[in-house]
């Protein structure tokens, strides 16, 4: 096991800083202190945690230049959506912050042969939450203000390449009030994350990350009988319907596979279009994903930067490789290019079929997947033709008709009608089948991880 962890800066390809692992003891540590502030802060009120919830959000809109300079630099993403990342962070603490009160509420209910039940919600404990790297400030901040607010304490491995924007979170949640020692961001090994998740004090697990790392993760809290909540990959499909607005779908579809450079779990990964519009569609879908222009994420005049690592590069061009060996059609992009940094085209593929990485797996990069389907109900079947369900789109005039076939068919946590999204703080976010269980925002996150105690009195 190495005692330190180096980022390095995806665009130019040279390190950014170094940090020490914890050693065994320092680790143990930070535990029994995480614990230890835990029973402090489990004892305040809702309206004192929603109160420091609310300083964090305008802590992180005071230091929104720092952070957002710092994630760029770790990750790759354009700064501007670095910017975005850390409104959407403020304002899931200013969503917490507001609605806590209210969802924490005691309840009263008549019970057969008592005078009265009561229903209170307790929070459990420490939460260990391991987090991916290509949103180095909301993952942290979706789970964390979520665990914080019910009362818990909260523990973060980061993804080793944004080691140190875990850091600055820590440092912006503790100088905006929160108690030191009950959110803190460890540098540790991944057989040291292994013990913690087992450890005694940690009551709940939670993920994001691949499938596979999701089956693992699960697995070892399951035998450890931990609660997890699990947001794993996916391969959303967008449906383009024959009465869509052509020219907005593309430009929808552009974004929905771009944006992050492509490195968002629910990503528009896969166009399903029907035949009456495909040849159009594809033509312009196409032309549109050429301007796609490569740059530094840190100037004004990029559409997406480099991958995040070399690795998930190599990964992403092996899987457009194996893609057109297996029958795909490639229609521009997927050439390695001769440059710094870690960049990667946008490339678009048809003749996407069952058996190719492109129909079946999760593309984590801007390689969109076109598939031609006969009809809207052959469309259905083949969105919901994957072992994933976190999201997925229908491009239609017809809202109504699309709300329908969002309830009805899609097979997926999360439907966007006409438009691409990732989060938004009041509605529920998770996928069905292989992209995890369990939700964060829109109020049911804050109750991931508490105890939903029966008070019952009976004379």
């Amino acid at each position: 096991m190495s005692d330190t962890v180096t980022t390095v800066n995806p665009t130019t390809g040279k390190t950014l800083d170094t940090y020490n692992v914890l050693s065994g003891k320092a680790l143990e540590d930070a535990v029994q202190r995480c614990h230890d502030a835990f029973l402090d802060w489990r004892l305040t009120s809702v309206e004192d945690r929603a109160n420091t919830i609310k300083a964090i959000g305008a802590a992180l809109r005071d230091r929104k230049d720092e952070l957002a300079e710092l994630m760029t630099k770790e990750m790759g993403k354009l700064l501007k959506q670095s910017h975005q990342e850390i409104d959407l962070c403020a304002a899931i603490c200013d969503y917490s912050a507001a609605e806590a009160p209210a969802a924490f509420a005691p309840e009263e209910r008549e019970i057969e042969g008592g005078e009265k039940g009561h229903i209170f919600y307790s929070p459990i404990g420490v939460v260990y939450g391991i987090q991916p790297w290509n949103f180095p400030a909301y993952q942290v901040v979706r789970y964390s203000i979520a665990s914080l607010i019910a009362g818990n304490g909260v523990l973060l491995k980061h993804a080793s390449n944004v080691t140190g924007s875990g850091q600055m979170l820590q440092e912006i949640y503790e100088a905006a009030g929160l108690p030191k020692g009950l959110f803190q961001a460890l540098v540790i090994s991944h057989d040291q994350s292994d013990t913690l998740i087992s450890h005694d004090l940690v009551r709940g697990v939670t993920l994001t990350g691949s499938d596979g790392a999701g089956r693992k993760v699960g697995a070892k809290a399951a035998e450890a009988v931990k609660k997890t909540v699990l947001e794993l990959g996916s391969n959303d499909a967008y449906i383009v319907l024959e009465d869509a607005d052509i020219d907005a779908a593309v430009q929808t579809c552009v974004t929905g596979r771009t944006y992050n450079n492509g490195e968002t779990c629910i990503a528009a990964k896969r166009f399903i279009v029907v035949d009456a519009i495909y040849d159009q569609f594809r033509d312009a879908y196409v032309a549109a994903m050429k301007q796609v222009t490569p740059g530094d994420p840190m100037g004004e005049d990029a559409d997406i930067g480099p991958m995040a690592r070399k690795d998930l590069r190599d990964d992403l061009h092996q899987q457009v490789k194996d893609s057109l060996e297996g029958g795909a059609k490639l229609l521009c992009g997927g050439e390695m290019p001769d440059t710094d940094g870690f960049f990667y085209p946008a490339t678009v593929l048809e003749n996407v079929a069952p058996g190719q990485p492109a129909y079946d797996d999760e593309l984590f990069g801007p390689v969109a997947a076109l598939i031609r389907a006969q009809d809207a109900d052959d469309a259905m079947r083949i969105a919901n033709d994957s072992r994933f369900g976190l999201g997925g789109g229908i491009m239609t005039k017809d809202t109504e008709k699309a709300v329908a076939l969002a309830r009805d068919h899609f097979d997926t946590g999360m439907v966007f009608i006409n438009g691409f999204g990732l989060a938004i703080p009041n509605m529920p976010f998770g996928g069905v089948k292989d992209s995890g269980y369990g939700r964060e925002h829109g109020g049911f996150g804050m109750k991931e991880f508490v105890n939903v105690k029966s008070v019952m009195v009976m004379g």
